[in-house]
């Protein structure tokens, strides 16, 4: 199993910078940023979010170990082409340590705000099937032709060929009939928000997915993320609890910390991602990131 950090893009760049730094030195594996053009929350004042290609490119260029992605960008508002040039590029920057993540699209007020068109379910689903196989077009041949609903290529250049052959592409999304099925046909990873249980009901489905268009299911990894709290104060834990809302969590002292890990990694995650986001303190954040990687991951490791 593989641990990684995801640095908000509200933060400034100096601090989503200096986590991606601090990661690389103290043993983790990768960072990931999302591909969103504003907050999903309401709040009184919209706080301005870092461009995620921009903010890959600077952290590809500032990095040399971690593996960097887009955790991930909709196809609503990208168009495959760029999405592909974009990741393509990173990858060169990053001298092959470069995934792109794609999506469906689901953040109303984003899309409402910049005029995107976001569509019900099946076009959202039908468009990101699409997307997937135009990104592998351009990506695996010398020219991609496609005419589809939603997109059209006709002889379309190849980019420059990725350092490592093949670009790694994940597709993010816990959609059982669609988005699994999309993610069996095209991607080298799939991720989503799940715990334990929901995990591994997914990869039943994802596996099952794969047999029916013909790819060993073990050609498609498997990561998620969770919000971390290692901290047994209950005064510190309801803050928290309020802060992650509904989403996975990761709480309590190193022992359970690491007994929550394990039961991730036994449902089949590969790659667990600690977002920063519930950290409204800095050096808090960079304390419990430090246990984390020091006193929790090895204990995974040797399993």
């Amino acid at each position: 199993m593989i641990f990684s950090v995801w640095p908000a893009l509200e933060r400034t760049w100096e601090e989503v910078l200096e986590l991606a730094l601090r990661s690389e030195e103290t043993g983790w594996d990768g960072a990931w940023v999302a591909g969103h053009l504003m907050l999903e929350e309401p709040r009184e004042r919209q706080e301005g979010v870092l461009e995620v290609w921009s903010t890959l490119a600077g952290l590809a260029a500032a990095t040399s170990r971690i593996t960097l992605g887009s955790l991930v960008c909709s196809v609503t508002y990208r168009h495959p082409a760029v999405l592909a040039s974009a990741a393509v590029t990173c990858d060169h920057i990053s001298n092959g340590r470069f995934i792109l993540g794609v999506g469906a699209g689901w953040q109303e007020n984003q899309h409402r705000a910049y005029g995107f068109e976001l569509g019900d379910l099946k076009t959202r689903s039908d468009r990101l099937e699409e997307g997937c196989r135009a990104i592998r077009g351009l990506l695996e041949n010398e020219s991609w032709t496609m005419q589809s609903q939603y997109f059209s290529f006709e002889e379309a250049p190849r980019y420059p060929k990725p350092v490592k052959g093949r670009l790694p592409l994940l597709v993010g999304g816990k959609g059982e009939r669609r988005t699994l099925r999309t993610a069996a046909m095209y991607a080298d990873w799939w991720n989503a928000w799940v715990d334990a249980e929901a995990l591994r009901h997914k990869r039943r489905l994802l596996r099952r997915h794969c047999e029916e268009v013909g790819r060993d299911p073990d050609d498609v990894r498997c990561s998620i993320q969770a919000f971390l709290c290692l901290s047994e104060d209950p005064e510190v834990q309801r803050e928290f609890v309020g802060r992650a809302g509904r989403r996975p969590t990761l709480m309590g002292s190193v022992e359970a910390v690491t007994d929550q890990v394990g039961q991730l990694h036994e449902a089949g995650a590969e790659e667990l991602i600690i977002p920063d986001w519930t950290y409204e303190s800095l050096s808090r954040r960079d304390d419990e990131l430090d246990q984390f990687i020091s006193e929790v991951a090895p204990s995974i490791w040797g399993r």
